[in-house]
């Protein structure tokens, strides 16, 4: 077994602390990689308190994991010891159904494994995240890390850029497109910065007017202030895309009402409390509401090699270890821009 240390939170009302586990000794097809950077996630704070529901403690969250190969498995081809790789939101899946067949592994219909906070395929064995120093994963859902993507600006990205660039893609945002992005937080900075890289029309809807300089900074071609009502009206019928990034209880039926005829909003951010719709205004014009979760492997992929070649990354603060509960409680005050990354080699 392999020794590894980390940052663990033992219960939902805990402060995260210091915490040692073992990771197993790699298999044929295993990936030991020496963590160099961890992303955190919003839905890292929600699973660590319990938010959601089904908390498996102790728990070390961490599924935007980058960092060094250490060492591979004897049947291991996609990497080698020195590679610079990453670690998404899942680790396996059951490789045999519908979706994973079709490169979809994240819809798996048997439940994809995740990265923390969930179990091996053996149904018993704990996954643990990224807040910690070492982490063994099968090649398959390795990624490989561009050369030109400086890793602790990349950590988010796979989580934040692919959850931005696979509905982005899905529903063909690119030119001639008017694209919305509902909140400019960890997940909406990265819609900005992707959308306007296909060459889509970005504009960013935000409830205050604080973010202006930096979402046109990052590409946006136009800011709206949605405390301001009269936007409602005066945008109606305007776009073909809007992702929405907040968790956070909205009238989603003023949203609806900016989307063209046939025009789709898509929610990625998972609010706490299930959000009451009124279905008239997607009636009227023939509008989609719409969900859309990470990314395929293929994906997520393809998504780090987009990144690359145009040059994207995230915005971020980096942070030390000893730092996440200050992190944690930033987070929920909004404060930060645009995403807490741990330099784990200070663990």
């Amino acid at each position: 077994m392999i020794q590894a240390k980390g940052v663990a939170a033992y219960s939902p009302t805990q402060a995260l602390a210091p915490f040692t586990f073992e990771r197993r000794d790699p298999r044929d097809h295993d990936v030991v990689i020496d963590i160099k950077f961890c992303g955190i996630c919003h839905s890292d704070i929600h699973q660590a308190r319990d938010e959601w529901g089904g908390a498996i403690f102790p728990m070390v969250p961490g599924h935007e994991i980058v960092g060094i190969v250490r060492a591979i498995g004897p049947k291991v081809t996609k990497h080698k010891a020195g590679d610079r790789v990453g670690i998404g939101c899942i680790v396996d899946s059951c490789r045999h159904c519908a979706h994973c067949e079709q490169n979809l592994e994240q819809y798996c219909l048997k439940g994809p494994t995740v990265t923390y906070n969930g179990y091996e395929r053996d149904g018993k064995t704990p996954t643990f995240g990224g807040y910690s120093n070492v982490i063994v994963a099968d090649e398959n859902y390795v990624l490989r890390m561009p050369a030109s993507l400086p890793l602790d600006q990349a950590a988010p990205l796979l989580c934040a850029g692919i959850t931005l660039y696979s509905p982005l893609m899905h529903w063909k945002a690119g030119p001639g497109k008017k694209v919305g992005i509902m909140g400019l937080g960890g997940l909406g900075h990265m819609g900005v910065k992707i959308a306007a890289a296909l060459g889509a029309h970005v504009t960013v809807l935000s409830h205050s007017e604080k973010k202006r300089d930096d979402a046109m900074r990052m590409g946006a071609h136009q800011f709206l202030v949605t405390h301001n009502t009269s936007v409602f009206q005066e945008y109606a019928s305007t776009f073909d895309l809007i992702i929405n990034t907040v968790s956070a209880e909205i009238k989603m039926s003023d949203y609806f009402g900016l989307l063209k005829l046939d025009g789709a909003l898509v929610v990625v951010g998972i609010p706490d409390k299930p959000l009451a719709i009124h279905p008239y205004p997607l009636v009227a014009m023939r509008r989609s509401y719409a969900g859309s979760l990470i990314g395929s492997i293929k994906e997520t992929q393809d998504m780090l090699d987009f990144c690359a070649k145009h040059n994207i990354a995230s915005d971020i603060e980096l942070i030390t270890p000893e730092q996440i509960n200050q992190a944690y409680d930033r987070v929920g005050k909004s404060d930060v821009r645009y995403r807490f990354v741990i330099d784990m080699s200070a663990l």
